[in-house]
């Protein structure tokens, strides 16, 4: 407790509350990538402690959020199968699709599983040999580690009831996809730090030497917000486009080596339909080649 007390201290966030409004003199535009930093903006009021010339933009925000619809739908004519148990993380339960819900299809006897870990769907696999069991992968780079690491055991153990529907996505295309829309004017972006915990922070560079924006790569309490934007004010004060790390107490700059290569191990990038956003070139995972099970039962298509 005292640890996170030391993120929450009203002294320092008053402090750099001044200090932001000493810096900032231009109206700008800031968007927090992350669904997590949304709430912890709400939660804490900062919205309200800034200049009222800064605006901050909501960008993609989760992976539940952008999953779209036909991937909901795919998932709930599947979970309808008498031969197929659906395995799921639960915030995926409560979204609509485009008639139904995977929590209705459960309350009318559907066969689906609330899963914690990945690892708990290969074990589903094993304990029903009589079923084809699908986990309903969705995730950013912070859960495809733990996936693309389920996906590999299942092959090496030769688990052949144990499917993968993929609705995962890559944040860095769907970045790469916003700057380069002339309808969306971002002048500094806060970058998630429980993917740059993963990737670290070069897969983002291309955000400061392509399109001339400074980012931020944050933590989640009120101090390590607070600090971020008065990093990209300053930056943009400054006219310097750069990307840096203020939640150094948990990502290194080259992130999870081992989870990125179980990634590469594991999938290969594809297009991929986010909802709201369409199709971004990139930010899918498509599995890669070397299994023979994988997907989906007559999942057709895409």
């Amino acid at each position: 407790m005292k640890f996170i007390d030391e993120f929450r201290n009203k002294e320092i966030a008053q402090g750099l509350i001044r200090r932001i409004f000493e810096v900032s003199t231009r109206p700008i535009h800031l968007m927090e990538v992350c669904g997590t930093h949304t709430v912890s903006f709400f939660r804490y009021g900062i919205r309200e402690m800034l200049p009222k010339h800064i605006r901050l933009l909501s960008g993609p925000g989760c992976p539940v959020c952008v999953t779209p619809n036909q991937d909901i739908d795919l998932a709930i004519a599947l979970s309808r199968r008498d031969d197929v148990l659906l395995a799921t993380f639960g915030d995926m339960m409560r979204v609509p699709g485009s008639t139904s819900s995977l929590q209705k299809e459960k309350a009318e006897g559907r066969r689906i599983r609330i899963v914690y870990s990945p690892l708990e769907a290969l074990r589903l696999a094993k304990e029903n040999p009589e079923k084809k069991v699908v986990f309903l992968a969705v995730g950013f780079e912070t859960t495809s580690p733990a996936i693309a690491t389920t996906l590999l055991q299942a092959h090496d153990e030769g688990i052949p009831n144990l499917h993968f529907l993929n609705s995962q996505k890559r944040v860095p295309p769907a970045l790469r996809a916003l700057l380069e829309s002339e309808k969306v004017q971002i002048h500094g972006l806060i970058l998630p730090g429980h993917v740059c915990t993963i990737l670290g922070r070069e897969p983002f560079e291309f955000i400061s030497k392509e399109f001339n924006r400074p980012a931020v790569i944050a933590g989640f309490e009120p101090l390590d917000l607070l600090q971020a934007v008065w990093m990209l004010v300053n930056q943009i004060e400054k006219e310097q486009a750069s990307v840096e790390n203020q939640y150094t107490r948990v990502v290194r700059d080259q992130g999870n080596p081992v989870a990125v290569r179980k990634m590469e191990q594991a999938f290969e990038q594809d297009e991929a339909l986010w909802r709201g956003l369409g199709w971004i070139p990139g930010s899918g995972c498509r599995q890669g080649s070397f299994q023979f099970h994988g997907r989906p039962p007559d999942r057709g298509g895409r």
